[in-house]
């Protein structure tokens, strides 16, 4: 949002025209998030905006506890010794903080919920908006655990604290669902929030992808003309894989479904679907370093989570032309119109869930949901990423 008003996602940076120490030098940004794993979607957006912010001429450092590969790349290595996920967030925190006093950016933007930051990410969503869904699936002891769980009231502690910062100049919502909530919790003003949509590949995520069609559904002996569903997520429960399972039940025998990404309990998963007799039609394929092969190989994706922001596999997915099917808690689904490329439905509405699904069955009807698809997220690459961020952190540079 911009002077109160919700700013288009898609549009480019205003120019500036004032002059301004900054425009001689690269902006000194330093990223902060604590974990980089491989498969996590707010680490995809940190690489994501280290690639579109370098390519705009900005410096990125980014601020974390280990980076992959062979050394830091330059990274601020913040990793203090700590005994469970509260002392391993507080000593993060503290510790990032200590060590950007002594050192000098321009603006230092967050990924987690530290107070020491000028600008932050709001990828991961509101804890309280996420606590309040998930209890909508658990039974009263699962609820006693969330009010006696130590870790919870850290978090909603933490996040409390970083709204209420008067450092904080800007919040960047990766939908205004996540902007909406932030107003509605914590009341902050309409001007400090900026809706950026995640940049995708647009050139790497693209309906070429089906040249990986034949030999991927040859790979898990799905029929080369059976309607293919599509699953990418890490965290089962809160994607919402128990739902898809039991829609998946209810569609004809020849529909099928490939889950990529990794769960804890992920057995528990398969034994679900080995007792819904769906053993030889859902396909756990695993995390998966490459997982474009698996857009071209699809016919639709389905993602019906219980809480998202704004999952960056609904976007490749868009990108590699298919329909999507996501839940109203996602931020994906303000990239949808039912019925033109997918559709949108409660996350606990498996009826619902199984009659989208059901819609997209025939191929013509699934074939010219995910060209529009296609044609809705072309606006949404990284270069347009690059360019809003640059031009807000210019901005807020500027005006101090």
């Amino acid at each position: 949002m911009s002077n109160g008003e919700w700013e288009d996602p898609g549009a480019s940076a205003p120019e500036t025209h004032h002059p301004s120490p900054i425009t001689h030098h690269p902006l000194r940004i330093a990223l902060i998030r604590q974990r980089y794993t491989a498969f996590g979607g707010a680490e995809r957006f940190v690489a994501r905006a280290m690639e579109a912010l370098s390519g705009q001429g900005a410096r990125l450092t980014v601020v974390t506890r280990a980076w992959p590969g062979d050394g830091d790349n330059g990274a601020l290595i913040c990793n203090p010794l700590y005994i469970g996920s509260v002392w391993r967030d507080w000593s993060f925190a503290r510790s990032a903080c200590e060590a950007l006093q002594e050192r000098h950016f321009d603006l230092v933007q967050s990924h987690e919920r530290i107070p020491c930051c000028d600008v932050y990410r709001a990828g991961d969503g509101v804890h309280r908006e996420w606590l309040r869904q998930r209890r909508r699936v658990l039974g009263p002891l699962g609820r006693l655990g969330i009010l006696l769980n130590p870790y919870h009231h850290y978090t909603l502690a933490a996040e409390k604290r970083l709204f209420a910062s008067p450092r904080l100049k800007a919040v960047i919502c990766n939908s205004r669902m996540i902007a909406e909530e932030i107003q509605d919790y914590f009341g902050l003003p309409e001007t400090k929030l900026h809706v950026v949509y995640s940049g995708v590949d647009t050139v790497g995520f693209h309906p070429d992808l089906k040249r990986h069609r034949q030999a991927l559904r040859e790979r898990y002996a799905i029929p080369p003309d059976a309607p293919l569903f599509l699953f990418v997520g890490s965290g089962f429960e809160r994607k919402g894989l128990d739902a898809l399972l039991h829609a998946l039940a209810q569609l004809p025998p020849g529909a099928h479904l490939i889950i990529v990404g990794k769960d804890k309990k992920a057995a528990r998963f398969q034994a679900l679907a080995t007792r819904l007799g769906l053993g030889q039609r859902a396909h756990f394929a695993g995390a998966q370093q490459e997982v474009k092969p698996f857009y071209g190989a699809a016919d639709a994706f389905v993602l019906p989570t219980l809480y998202d922001p704004f999952p960056n596999a609904a976007l490749e997915a868009m990108a590699a032309g298919l329909p999507i099917i996501t839940s109203s808690k996602s931020g994906a689904a303000e990239l949808v119109e039912n019925g033109r490329n997918g559709y949108v439905c409660d996350a606990l509405d498996i009826g619902g869930l199984a009659e989208a699904m059901r819609q997209l069955l025939a191929p013509a009807h699934a074939a010219a949901l995910g060209a529009a698809s296609r044609t809705i997220v072309e606006p949404y690459n990284l270069e347009a990423m690059g360019s809003r961020l640059v031009g807000l952190y210019r901005s807020l540079v500027e005006t101090g």
